[in-house]
């Protein structure tokens, strides 16, 4: 495929990367050296200054045929040999039809006709060898290495390129550090957009091909290209978008939340009674009293959320967890056959310059590679370890410090809202006070993870990890710590602390001996929780999107402007070449997919940790997800220089995490239910209270009498507060008339102790059901074990058959020669 403007100036010679230097910089004999190395080692170098800065110099670098194939051999890198052939027996062909013919056919299906070099190749592949360079089907030398193959390679010898005399004076990536280089990157293969409609033209490169069928907002119903995605940014972002894609079109849980949702719709007109029953005062000064029909809306509003399907809803998220993860691992294997990776392990790495700078006076052989290099002692590495696991444990007490002290200022302004002037707000100042303190606690955590992200940097650089996996892995692990508690911190103390300790009227617990602790609204804490959850997860995705988008777009922007202040004219612009116009793109970030993974993450926190008290969680990640393909997708193709094409067989660290995760929303929704909700309640009441105890379970009559059971009676005039006769509140506790005035009653202890048989029966139930489903599903299909072994005997036979048809042909050609020379 030719793309424009990515050649030597001979037009002949491709271009598989660019290095950018400044002119102006000091680190010249360094530069000279690495690049002389380069040629050594067979690449090709052209320098061209830019077009719109005469200080920046770009030098453009082709790999030779000769040089492909001796670093793919090094390399071990699986190239096509015979077309895939497969037996079947009559079963599998004949489902093959049945499902051939009833499935919709795939909607992005990339084929020639949009780009003709664009060959879904279906072939046995082996690790390339120059002497069998015969058994590979090669029809055009251009072509049989891919572009994303040619810069890896390309990467792999920039890596390994000394530019000092010395055993660790090597590599690229310590020449960016140093500022030798500005930049290294592969270079798009052209414009991400054309005049001319693909449809009639077909597409200029894959770039504009990803962009059309992938990339544009009005794809967000197609499938992704996954192939093609993989054959321009390598496999490890390849593996992303396919877990992203898996993950959003693996989400059924909506279909449930509309059930679980709006079922409980029909029966609102049933939760509100007449009751004027008198409902103590909830704040210490300026509350008047109210009555508990005043609280209808908050009652109607929770029910929608607490019914007898949150259990039920409950249960499915966990199975869903457990089903989503089983599956992904059979998803990911089949993927990791179809490109190649079932053979491939991760090359030895190189170790980071921080760590030989720290450790180079401490040496021992690497077990892997034979050779002395840079060692860390084990005391050391262990007094390192304690301070950074010291510093995470002070940042997650800092997070308990702003939790607190959003807790504090709840306490003060529900005082203030409740003696507000305006009538709105003095109504609903407890909707107020969890507003504006929702509100709060997020712009805290806004502001914290800029400060997480830092100190992560800190402590994982003090940790010195050896390879950039290492720092990698050990990096995205505190981050997730650190935003995990930020996010959850303030949920966690709605959902179990809210409330429980306030204490009881005439007796309420005091924070500082000052401010009267708070209580939960007449309907229930779940309110509370929910309200928390929803805001806090829309302005996160939102925040997000933003970001993802924004700000890359802004810093586009600021280039091109600074452009045109340097007299550069919009025409002149078009014209400039592929790799400037890459130039003036965004770098991707340090973390690499680091972002990406840790959203995604946390969103699957969200959707399952604490979906009993916010059930519309699913379908929020459902509509957000969708977008998000897009919006990353279009980051990807448009917005960023072109990575480096990495290879990947998982999705790493992120994995484990998920598993973490599912782990702890099934002890977690199991105490949601039991303690923040009101069902254990309910439904002790309804078999052991209620007017029908005798007569079996059914919700319509055995929970009549249900509120009035639920609320004990206190005395006003012990408040001194000039009130006379009786107030209710949440509690189950004797009246003041009884011979042990306001002590827990015989029905608290009954529901204690279903609240704790509940969370015992649902996690050993659950977590039963999860352990059985993953041992019902394998983590390989057993049709893709037969094709490998099957593909494994063939590829050992067809290299037989080709090795023997070479020797022959050897012979006959010998022979004829043989022929010729005799006299």
């Amino acid at each position: 495929m030719a793309s424009s403007g990515l050649f030597f100036k001979d037009g002949k010679k491709r271009i598989d990367y660019i290095l950018v230097y400044k002119k102006s910089s000091l680190q010249v004999e360094k530069r000279s050296t690495f690049e002389k190395n380069l040629r050594a080692e067979g690449l090709m170098l052209e320098r061209e200054p830019a077009v719109t800065n005469s200080d920046i110099m770009f030098v453009k670098i082709h790999c030779p045929w000769e040089t492909l194939c001796k670093y793919a051999e090094r390399m071990n890198i699986r190239m096509p040999f015979r077309k895939k052939c497969y037996y079947t027996d009559w079963r599998s062909k004949t489902m093959g039809r049945l499902l051939k013919s009833w499935l919709p056919r795939n909607p992005m299906k990339l084929d020639k006709e949009a780009l003709p070099d664009l060959e879904e190749t279906d072939c046995y592949t082996a690790p390339f060898s120059r002497a069998r360079i015969h058994h590979f089907t090669i029809n055009n030398k251009d072509s049989f290495f891919s572009n994303s193959t040619r810069s890896r390679i390309v990467h792999h010898m920039l890596q390994r390129t000394k530019y000092e005399d010395g055993k660790s004076k090597m590599g690229i990536n310590r020449l960016l550090n140093n500022g030798t280089y500005e930049a290294a990157f592969p270079p798009h293969e052209g414009s991400h957009k054309s005049r001319h409609p693909i449809k009639t033209h077909g597409a200029q490169n894959h770039r504009h091909l990803l962009y059309e069928r992938w990339a544009r907002w009005g794809m967000w119903y197609k499938y992704q290209p996954l192939d093609l995605i993989r054959r321009y940014f390598g496999e490890k972002i390849g593996l992303y978008f396919a877990w992203l894609g898996w993950y959003t079109g693996i989400q059924p849980p909506y279909f449930p939340v509309l059930f679980f949702f709006f079922f409980p719709w029909l029966m609102l007109s049933k939760i509100c009674e007449a009751n004027e029953t008198i409902m103590c005062p909830m704040c210490e000064r300026n509350c008047t009293l109210q009555k508990l029909n005043e609280s209808c809306i908050y009652a109607k509003v929770t029910h929608l959320f607490d019914n007898g399907g949150t259990v039920f809803f409950a249960i499915f998220m966990a199975i869903w967890a457990t089903v989503f993860l089983e599956f992904w691992k059979r998803r990911r294997a089949v993927l990791t056959y179809d490109w190649d990776l079932i053979d491939w392990e991760d090359e030895e790495e190189e170790l980071r310059p921080q760590f030989e700078a720290k450790y180079s006076q401490v040496e021992r052989v690497n077990p892997i590679t034979g050779k002395p290099e840079p060692f860390q002692p084990f005391p050391d590495k262990l007094s390192r370890l304690m301070v950074s696991v010291s510093g995470i444990f002070f940042m997650i007490s800092l997070v308990l410090t702003a939790v607190f002290a959003v807790v504090v200022y709840r306490l003060v302004a529900m005082e203030q809202f409740a003696s507000f002037k305006w009538y709105f707000i003095k109504k609903y100042w407890q909707f107020a006070t969890s507003g504006t303190g929702v509100c709060i606690n997020f712009m805290i955590i806004m502001s914290l993870n800029v400060v997480y992200e830092k100190v992560a940097y800190l402590l994982t650089d003090l940790e010195h990890p050896r390879t950039e996996s290492e720092w990698e892995n050990s990096f995205a692990l505190k981050m997730f710590l650190f935003q995990f508690v930020n996010l959850n911190s303030s949920i966690f103390y709605i959902a179990f602390f809210l409330g429980r300790f306030a204490g009881r009227p005439g007796k309420y617990n005091k924070l500082f001996n000052r401010w009267r602790l708070e209580e939960c609204h007449p309907s229930g804490c779940l309110i509370d929780l929910c309200l928390q959850m929803g805001v806090i997860m829309v302005l996160k995705q939102m925040w997000n999107n933003f970001m993802e988008l924004g700000y890359p777009l802004l810093q586009n922007w600021w280039s091109r402007r600074k452009m045109k202040r340097r007299g550069q004219s919009m025409e002149h612009k078009i014209s400039l070449p592929q790799w400037e116009k890459d130039w003036n793109l965004q770098p991707m970030n340090l973390h690499g997919l680091m972002d990406e993974y840790l959203e995604m993450v946390l969103q699957f926190g969200f959707t399952t940790i604490f979906v009993a008290a916010f059930p519309l969680a699913p379908l929020l990640a459902l509509l957000n997800n969708i977008i998000e393909i897009r919006l990353d997708a279009y980051k990807f193709v448009t917005q960023w220089r072109r990575p480096m094409p990495a290879r990947a067989t998982d999705i790493g660290i992120w994995y484990g995490i998920l598993e973490g995760i599912g782990v702890l929303a099934v002890i977690t929704n199991a105490f949601v239910i039991a303690i923040t909700s009101d069902y254990i309640p309910r439904f002790v009441y309804a078999y052991k209270y209620g007017p029908c105890t005798d007569q079996g379970y059914r919700q319509e009559k055995c929970l009549k009498g249900y509120v009035n059971s639920s609320l004990s009676v206190f005395d006003l005039s012990e408040l001194g507060m000039g009130y006379s006769g009786y107030c209710r509140y949440r509690d189950y506790r004797a009246p003041p008339w009884s011979s042990t005035p306001y002590e827990f009653t015989l029905q608290f202890w009954h529901v204690l102790a279903a609240r704790l048989a509940f969370i015992i029966v649902f996690e050993h139930l659950v977590f039963g059901i999860k352990s059985f489903i993953a041992y019902l599903i394998p983590d390989m299909p057993k049709d893709l074990c037969d094709r490998m072994r099957r593909e494994k005997y063939l590829v050992q036979e067809m290299m037989y058959e080709a090795e023997l048809e070479h020797l022959q042909r050897e012979r006959k050609k010998n022979g004829k020669q043989y022929h010729h020379e005799w006299p």
